[in-house]
C-alpha cells in the first residue's frame, strides 16, 4: 500500500510540477511585476485636463509626445531617428501637416441650379476663386495601371473643371474617400484642371459630413516646408439627385469660393527600439503601435460640450492603448525578447490615420524585417473579462494572444461588430496595406452599445471613469503577447486568401 501511494504521489508530482514551473516562470517576467500605480499614473497624466485633449499639432499633443519620449529614455530604449544635419539621434519622427481653416462662402451654379457653400457643398481645399469654365466628367478621377483604372483616357481637362465621383471603384469608406481625394486633386492639377467638383455618395449622412468637414481640417503636407497652391476642390452633396443631374447636364459651370486658408504645422511619431537577444532572430522585429492623439477642446471635438467641461480627454481613446504601449516598453526593456521590438506612439490617428500613413511611407527601419504590427486602440470597453482583437483569426498569432491574455485572467473575443469594419479603421491598416500582419488589441467589448458610445469622443471620457484594475491586466496581456510573438520560431502570416496576402508576398518576397 505504501509503495502504491509513493508511485501515485510521484506521478502527480511530475504532472503538476511543469505547470507550477511555467506559472512561476511567468510570474518572474517583468510584465508580471508592473504595478497598478504605474499604469494608473500614465493614464491620469495623458488624459489630464492640462493636455487639452492632445489634438494633433497643438501644445497638449507636444506635451504628450515629450512624456512618452522621456519614458523611453528612462527605460533605456534606443532612439532611431537620426538628424543628418547634427548627427543627433532622437525619439521624434517629425510628421509635417497642413492645417486648413474652416469652410468659407461661395456658390456653384449649374444652369438654374444654385448650390450654396456650407449647405450643399464643402470646399475641401483651395484658394479664393471665381471661375466660369467648361465642366467635364472623369469617372472617379483616378489612374492605376495595376487595377486598370484610367479615368482620364481620351480626356483633355486643361482649363476645365473636372466632375468626379467620391471614393474609388473598390471602396467607399470615409477614410478612403479622404485619402483618394488628395490623390485625385494632385492628378487633376497635373492634368491642368482649374477645379474639381466631387459628388459625395458614401453611406455617411450628408449632414454629418457637412458638420465634420466644414470645420478646421488637418492633412499630411504635400509640399515639404511650403504650402502648395491648390485648385478649388469641392465635395457636393451627391445624395441630392438634382445636383448630380444638373452638374452632368451642363457644359459650363460657375464656381465661386472665398477659399480656405492653409498653414503648416508639425507633430511627431515617438519611436524607441529594443534590440533582441538571439543573434539571428534579432534581425527581425515586432512593431508595437498606439496613437496618443485625441480630438482637442470644444467644437474641435465635434460632440456636445458645456462651459463646465469642454475638454475631450480621451482616456479610453487612446490614452488606454498608449499605457499598454508604455507597459510593453518597460517589460521588454527589462528583459528583451529574442526578436527586436520597435515601439512607436503615433500621432494624427483622429484626423485620418495620418501618423501611421506617414510612417508607412517613411519607415525608420525596413518594413520587410517587420514580422508583425500589434496595434492597440479602442473606443472603450463594456466587458472587463476579455480583450477584443481585430484580425485575431487572420494574422497568425491567435495562440500567443490567447495564451498571454489567459495568463492575466482575460478571455479573447474576435472581431466584434463586424458590420463596423473595425480592422480597417485604426492605424494597423496602414501597415496591413504594406503586407504586414497587423491585428489590433482592443479593450473588451462584444458589440457597440450604450456603454461604448457613452464615453466615445465625449467630454465624459475622463480618468476617473476608468477601471484601473482592468487597465493593468490589459496592459500586461499586451506586453506578454508581444514577448510570445517575438520569441516564436517562425514569423506569423496572413491566412490564405486574405485581402492583404498579396501585399505580404510582395513585401517579403514569398
Amino acid at each position: 500500500m505504501n509503495t502504491k501511494m509513493t508511485i501515485l504521489a510521484f506521478i502527480c508530482l511530475i504532472q503538476i510540477n511543469p505547470f507550477a514551473s511555467a506559472q512561476k516562470k511567468g510570474n518572474e517576467l517583468p510584465e508580471s511585476q508592473i504595478k497598478k500605480s504605474e499604469t494608473e499614473a500614465h493614464l491620469r497624466f495623458l488624459a489630464s485636463d492640462e493636455l487639452l485633449g492632445r489634438r494633433t499639432g497643438e501644445q497638449g499633443n507636444f506635451v504628450a509626445a515629450r512624456y512618452i519620449a522621456e519614458q523611453f529614455r528612462k527605460l533605456g530604449l534606443k532612439p532611431v531617428v537620426s538628424d543628418s544635419g547634427t548627427n543627433v539621434s532622437s525619439y521624434y519622427q517629425n510628421v509635417p501637416f497642413q492645417k486648413t481653416g474652416a469652410n468659407g462662402t461661395g456658390q456653384i451654379v449649374a444652369d438654374a441650379e444654385i448650390m450654396k457653400s456650407g449647405d450643399d457643398w464643402i470646399l475641401m481645399n483651395g484658394e479664393a476663386s471665381d471661375l466660369k469654365a467648361p465642366i467635364i466628367y472623369a469617372g472617379y478621377g483616378l489612374e492605376n495601371a495595376a487595377k486598370k483604372w484610367d479615368d482620364y483616357k481620351g480626356l483633355d481637362v486643361k482649363g476645365k473643371i473636372v466632375l468626379i465621383q467620391s471614393g474609388t471603384p473598390d471602396v467607399q469608406t470615409p477614410s478612403e474617400i479622404i485619402a483618394s481625394s488628395v490623390e485625385k486633386r494632385k492628378l487633376a492639377v497635373e492634368k491642368g484642371a482649374l477645379g474639381i467638383i466631387e459628388l459625395f455618395n458614401a453611406p455617411t449622412p450628408w449632414n454629418l459630413v457637412n458638420k465634420y468637414f466644414a470645420g478646421e481640417q488637418i492633412s499630411l503636407a504635400q509640399g515639404g516646408n511650403a504650402v502648395l497652391k491648390s485648385i478649388p476642390h469641392a465635395w457636393v452633396n451627391g445624395k441630392e439627385a438634382r445636383f448630380s443631374r444638373a452638374l452632368r447636364g451642363v457644359k459650363e459651370v460657375e464656381f465661386k469660393t472665398s477659399g480656405r486658408k492653409s498653414t503648416l504645422i508639425n507633430s511627431y511619431n515617438v519611436a524607441g527600439f529594443i534590440p533582441g537577444t538571439d543573434p539571428e532572430l534579432k534581425k527581425e522585429y515586432v512593431l508595437l503601435t498606439a496613437h496618443y492623439d485625441h480630438v482637442g477642446v470644444g467644437k474641435q471635438g465635434g460632440q456636445p460640450f458645456t462651459p463646465q467641461d469642454s475638454i475631450f480627454n480621451g482616456a479610453r481613446d487612446n490614452a488606454f492603448g498608449t499605457v499598454a504601449l508604455l507597459t510593453a516598453a518597460e517589460a521588454l526593456s527589462k528583459k528583451p525578447a529574442k526578436r527586436s521590438v520597435l515601439v512607436i506612439a503615433l500621432t494624427g490617428e483622429e484626423v485620418g490615420l495620418l501618423g501611421s500613413k506617414y510612417y508607412a511611407s517613411h519607415p525608420l527601419m525596413p518594413l520587410n524585417k517587420c514580422i508583425l504590427n500589434l496595434n492597440s486602440d479602442g473606443a472603450g470597453y463594456n466587458d472587463t473579462t476579455i480583450v477584443a482583437v481585430m484580425g485575431l483569426e487572420r494574422t497568425g498569432v491567435k495562440a500567443e494572444i490567447e495564451a498571454a491574455s489567459k495568463f492575466f485572467g482575460l478571455g479573447v473575443f474576435a472581431d466584434p461588430s463586424p458590420e463596423q469594419g473595425l480592422f480597417d479603421r485604426s492605424d494597423n491598416v496602414s501597415f496591413a496595406k504594406e503586407g504586414i500582419p497587423a491585428p489590433t488589441f482592443t479593450p473588451g467589448f462584444r458589440e457597440f452599445n450604450g456603454d461604448i458610445m457613452k464615453n466615445y469622443h465625449q467630454v465624459s471620457d475622463n480618468p476617473e471613469t476608468v477601471n484601473f484594475n482592468y487597465l493593468l491586466k490589459f496592459s500586461q496581456a499586451y506586453a506578454y503577447t508581444t514577448r510570445l510573438i517575438a520569441d516564436r520560431k517562425t514569423a506569423p502570416q496572413w491566412i490564405a486568401g486574405d485581402k492583404y496576402e498579396a501585399a505580404a508576398k510582395k513585401l517579403y518576397g514569398k
